[in-house]
């Protein structure tokens, strides 16, 4: 009878163990999650500042859904083409705060980011609240949605 408490404790003890090593794991899967996606929307904002079509076109997936600041939506093709025929050279465009919400295949990423640049001779600046939803599709993680208002008060 002694020889099974001992076991019963044993075996309880590697069952903690065990446990153990699976949340560590999950939680270093979700750390690298989240720095993938960190290193995908900062090579979203390079590739938008360049107007480079093909690394967007890689980082998007094709049925993405974008939000435009009057409410109407955006195809993948229509995103695109209005990078193209952009009057707006990007000087600069930088996240001021970026956080990124892993939950299993899905995570979101919510910051804001300011863009500088010139239109028409004029320099502008404009700072937008996102909030970018990525799946993870076949080991890849993609954009399938984006929203991007602009910041219009000052308490932001």
């Amino acid at each position: 009878m002694k020889w099974i408490g001992c076991w019963i404790v044993a075996l309880s003890i590697l069952a903690l163990m065990c446990a153990s090593a699976v949340l560590v794991s999950a939680q270093d899967d979700e750390a690298a999650a989240r720095a993938q996606v960190v290193a995908l929307e900062k090579a979203w904002n390079q590739a938008y500042k360049a107007g480079d079509i093909k690394a967007l076109d890689a980082i998007l997936d094709n049925s993405l859904v974008l939000v435009e600041d009057d409410g109407s939506l955006k195809t993948k093709s229509e995103f695109l083409g209005s990078i193209k025929a952009s009057s707006v050279n990007q000087e600069q465009v930088a996240p001021e705060s970026l956080t990124v919400r892993v939950f299993g295949k899905t995570a979101i990423a919510i910051g804001v980011i300011a863009v500088k640049g010139t239109q028409g001779g004029k320099s502008v600046i404009h700072r937008e609240r996102f909030i970018d939803t990525w799946i993870n599709k076949n080991g890849t993680w993609i954009c399938i949605a984006t929203d991007a208002p602009p910041i219009t008060h000052a308490g932001s």
